[in-house]
């Protein structure tokens, strides 16, 4: 039967917190699974990717391509059958805005102390 195929994940945020447990299709990308994550991603958090770009999935040790089937990204060894599989997500921080990092390096220098102690 197809649904015994199925590959159960849950995705382990930044702060330890879990996404899931899901089935996944094992010819489904890995982007389709960054989709996923993006769609149950806590509102809580302060930390947020806003697209899939934003995030990287790390499935022991290795970061997976979003071009790449989870049957291509998967790592059998030290699988238990019928057992969940936990993936790492990592979120890119937001790369900083042009006219934000102008105004920092045209602002004033603030004082500061330069002392020495010896």
């Amino acid at each position: 039967m197809a649904g015994e195929d199925w590959i159960e994940l849950k995705f382990r945020l930044f702060d330890g917190t879990d996404i899931g447990p899901n089935k996944f299709d094992p010819s489904s990308t890995v982007a389709s699974l960054k989709e996923t994550i993006l769609a149950r991603w806590p509102q809580d958090k302060e930390i947020a990717p806003k697209t899939i770009n934003d995030i990287k999935l790390i499935n022991a040790g290795k970061i997976l391509e979003n071009n790449r089937t989870l049957a291509e990204s998967r790592v059998p060894v030290g699988e238990l059958p019928g057992g969940v599989i936990t993936m790492h997500v990592v979120v890119r921080p937001p790369l900083p805005d042009k006219n934000n990092e102008k105004q920092l390096v045209n602002a004033p220098k603030q004082n500061r102390c330069a002392c020495n102690i010896l």
